[in-house]
């Protein structure tokens, strides 16, 4: 067995519940502060939105970044793995996110034609930190373990 360098057969995702201020007669607002709510250091923020229904997106990991996708309207499935274990989560909350963590493969699929999903991301754009092929990413994780 090799030595375990960090990372586990865990998953490294998590759902994240949000504060939501307000009903539905004032509507409402809904806080997110890093290194509170969202558990890093932000340092860019993306959205993906226009997604036609039968385009499926993401299909890569990270080997630092971290992430939190929060759907702010419509839905979207979000496929995790970590090589060992796979979870679909659907979003759908603008009160509720999706940590994903270094080493976590992710997919992103069945988007409504209203999805806006937006991603709080712990880095900067750095192509060398993607990782875009799963035997590559199964790899990397085989070298981690």
């Amino acid at each position: 067995m090799g030595q375990n360098k960090g990372i586990e057969k865990t998953k490294n995702w998590k759902v994240l519940s949000f504060n939501r201020i307000g009903d539905n007669e004032i509507g409402y607002l809904t806080p997110v502060e890093e290194n509170k709510e969202i558990p890093f250091l932000i340092k860019r923020v993306y959205y993906i939105y226009n997604v036609p229904e039968e385009i499926e997106r993401g299909f890569h990991a990270h080997r630092k970044l971290e992430q939190v996708l929060i759907c702010m309207n419509g839905s979207v499935d979000i496929k995790v793995d970590n090589g060992y274990e796979q979870e679909i989560i659907r979003l759908n909350d603008p009160a509720k996110g999706l940590y994903i963590g270094p080493h976590t493969w992710r997919e992103m699929l069945s988007f409504d034609a209203s999805t806006v999903l937006v991603v709080l991301a712990s880095q900067t754009y750095d192509e060398s930190d993607y990782i875009r092929n799963y035997s590559d990413f199964i790899d990397v994780r085989d070298k981690l373990l």
